[in-house]
């Protein structure tokens, strides 16, 4: 199973949608799937040049380690230098902040994952939330 165009798109609408509402600065959003290929990315106009490798950073480190973004800040802060290393080893593709986010199905299958940048790590998993739950599918973020 992998995560659809059309829930991608969904996604990526319903997150940008989100922080709009809620006054973020503006986002980026990336949905991958689970072998790290981009299904969709949105960036808000004013969002940086930079947000698309930091949203797809967020959503390819969960994915290409198996752990939540905050499972990666601990392992981080308990071994810096592992964490250096494999962030070295993936391009720079593994972020250790908030707002990357696993993709399941109602069955806990994986579909993927969502990053989302542009403004504060949380408000970043926030938007990456909503946008998961208007398709429709369950978020993994570690805080659960």
């Amino acid at each position: 199973m992998t995560i659809t165009l059309e829930q991608a798109q969904t996604i990526t609408a319903a997150a940008l949608q989100h922080g709009t509402e809620q006054g973020f600065n503006p986002l980026t959003v990336a949905v991958l799937d689970p072998g790290g290929a981009v299904v969709a990315l949105a960036r808000q106009d004013g969002s940086g040049f930079l947000r698309p490798d930091l949203a797809i950073g967020k959503a390819s480190g969960v994915l290409a380690l198996g752990m939540t973004n905050r499972a990666i800040a601990a392992r981080a802060a308990d071994s810096p230098e592992f964490f250096t290393s494999v962030a070295n080893l993936a391009g720079g593709k593994i972020l250790s902040v908030p707002g990357g986010v696993f993709v399941k199905d109602e069955s806990g299958a994986l579909l993927g994952a969502v990053g989302v940048t542009g403004d504060a790590s949380l408000n970043d998993e926030a938007a990456a939330l909503a946008g998961i739950e208007a398709a429709g599918l369950v978020a993994v973020t570690g805080a659960e």
